[in-house]
């Protein structure tokens, strides 16, 4: 999607936005596009804001925060409306990471709420009847691919350890909105229409995504999802347990089990037995500041704090946003983090992982190979060695890391901080609904190919692992204190894109607005991604002289943040999709 277009949507949905639940839903109906289109700007608020992927959920949020709630409450309800109106990317059968500041401890911490594969899984879970991987869809439709759902027990183990209101009354706004119904949004409008062909085998996703006529849902049509009010009704009265156990987990399980084509292998003793686990939150240094997120299973924390280590002997606030020396810094630190990251980093309940990826000594070691006038070869981009407590043998994985995922952002008036990354996987996930909530396709996460030559990869599917993520809910503090919390979608590219906002926001010294709407540049794996209809298009003679590839597409990243400052908050929503920031 070009960024104008994006802009437009994004524009579009903002106009949707309702001042308080008490609006009946079914009165929304679509205006028009407007015509003249204008970035995004900053938003300040003062003691609390909400920034989320679509309008409907961030004033949900914010109501919450207005009636006395916190960060923990607010999160509940704003998983609860996305899951309804952005069922494409998140929800109640998926799974998240959340990185939490506890303003009463001074505290960062994480919660991985990561789908767990189930218990009769085994390493050749996506090989074919040739024993060679089978190709991305082919996994991805159907049961096989259904990992354990995290997100109910993160939100009420969240909730339990932190939360102020009723359970219940946070729930009631998507109930509410469920039942009276929502108006489908343009970016809705088109992630159905871009899965025709997929979304529409599959019986019930096609009976609610799709009118009497077969066509994909549209723009400003009422879609209403009483099966989901009724799940949120049980999840409201029975906690997290009325969803892993009891008609729900027997949905589920059905679903994933009888498929006709390709069936899973979930139980219902694997439902039963998942557990959210609170983790030590990964930090790393940059420029005076501590960068904190998500561990593994999660990529992101690891990865990210590696580019910036490998970044930070240059002065790419001297340099610039506009020179293109600092891309070919970052695109070098970016290949050489992913080198490390695709050999080493998997569930660390599982594998052992190297204790020196954020070793300072290692990443200068590695940075040195950057010093040099032209793009790293890319026989020189390869994982290095870092220090291990016990050394083991790798492969590099197959892996796809397809991205339909959302990110919000919540601080309220006690300080609190959550920054939330929630995923479903691959675009409506596996495309089994039940219970009006679609499951997640995240086993795919793993690779595909689980050994070569009878070494393992570490990221390989087993029983009751999670696979790995990229995901990077991230929290910035300075002198202890949050300054920035940050997050994205876009598969593995999230990490790339929180990499550069952070050097954004804090080499280049944008607002939090500006350096999310930044034109997106990006390199992985050795050819250089610009942002089609930006100025990163205008980079690539200078890159291409630097000796990389370059490759112009769409980059449909949903990067929201917040700036904490003592004289109050900015919130920053990505123009490519329809999100908002909102405050008091």
């Amino acid at each position: 999607m070009q960024i104008s277009r994006a802009i437009a949507l994004a524009t579009w949905a903002a106009l949707l936005v309702i001042p308080t639940m008490a609006q009946q839903a079914s009165d929304v109906v679509a205006p028009e596009a407007p015509s003249a289109i204008d970035l995004k700007q900053p938003v300040q608020a003062t003691t609390r804001m909400v920034v989320a992927a679509n309008p409907l959920a961030a004033q949900a949020g914010l109501d919450v925060l207005n009636a006395g709630g916190n960060a923990a409450d607010a999160l509940v309800t704003v998983q609860a409306v996305l899951g309804l109106v952005e069922p494409q990317s998140s929800g109640l059968g998926g799974g998240a990471f959340l990185t939490w500041y506890d303003a009463a401890t001074g505290t960062v911490t994480t919660f991985d709420g990561r789908e767990t594969a189930p218990a009769a899984a085994t390493p050749d879970l996506f090989l074919g009847e040739d024993k060679q991987p089978l190709g991305f869809f082919d996994a991805v439709i159907g049961g096989r691919s259904v990992g354990v759902p995290g997100v109910p027990r993160l939100l009420e183990t969240v909730h339990e350890k932190y939360g102020k209101r009723p359970w219940a009354d946070l729930l009631q706004p998507a109930i509410e909105l469920a039942e009276k119904g929502f108006a489908v949004s343009p970016r809705l409008n088109v992630m159905i229409t871009e899965d025709v062909g997929r979304l529409d085998t599959q019986s019930a996703a096609r009976a609610y995504f799709f009118d009497e006529a077969g066509a994909p849902l549209a723009v400003g049509a009422v879609l209403k999802n009483p099966d989901y009010a009724t799940t949120l009704r049980a999840l409201a009265e029975g906690g997290a347990k009325a969803f892993y156990t009891g008609p729900i987990a027997e949905q589920i399980v059905t679903a994933v089990t009888s498929h006709p084509t390709n069936p899973g292998r979930l139980s219902m003793q694997d439902l039963a037995d998942y557990a959210v686990k609170e983790r030590p939150a990964v930090c790393a240094p940059y420029r005076g500041l501590s960068v904190c997120g998500m561990g593994p299973p999660s990529s992101g924390a690891l990865t990210i704090g590696q580019i910036l280590g490998l970044v930070q002997p240059f002065d790419l606030a001297a340099l610039g946003p506009d020179d293109p020396e600092s891309w070919r810094i970052i695109g070098d630190a970016t290949r050489l983090a992913f080198a490390d990251r695709d050999r080493y980093i998997a569930d660390s309940d599982f594998v052992s992982i190297p204790k020196g990826l954020l070793n300072p000594d290692y990443l200068l070691l590695r940075s040195d190979l950057i010093r040099r006038p032209t793009a790293l070869p890319d026989d020189g981009v390869k994982p290095g060695e870092p220090p291990w407590d016990k050394a083991e043998l790798r492969l590099d994985g197959q892996t796809f890391d397809v991205p339909a995922t959302t990110h919000f952002v919540i601080v309220d008036q006690q300080g609190n901080v959550a920054s939330m990354t929630s995923s479903v996987e691959n675009a409506f996930g596996s495309r089994q609904m039940v219970a009006g909530f679609i499951l997640n396709n995240q086993l795919t996460d793993f690779s595909f190919a689980p050994e070569k030559d009878g070494l393992a990869v570490a990221n390989r599917v087993e029983a009751g692992k999670r696979p790995r993520s990229s995901m990077a809910p991230t929290i910035v503090l300075k002198d202890g204190k949050p300054a920035y919390a940050l997050g994205s979608p876009g598969g593995s590219s999230i990490i790339p894109y929180v990499a550069t906002t952070l050097i954004a926001l804090i080499d280049w010294k944008l607002d939090m607005q500006a350096a999310i709407s930044k034109p997106h540049m990006l390199n992985r794996f050795g050819t250089y991604e610009l942002e089609a209809g930006t100025d990163a298009e205008n980079f690539a003679d200078d890159l291409e002289a630097f000796g990389y590839k370059t490759k112009v597409g769409d980059m449909n990243s949903g990067l929201h943040g917040v700036a904490i400052t003592p004289e109050g908050l900015t919130g920053g929503a990505d123009p490519r999709r329809e999100g908002v920031a909102v405050g008091d």
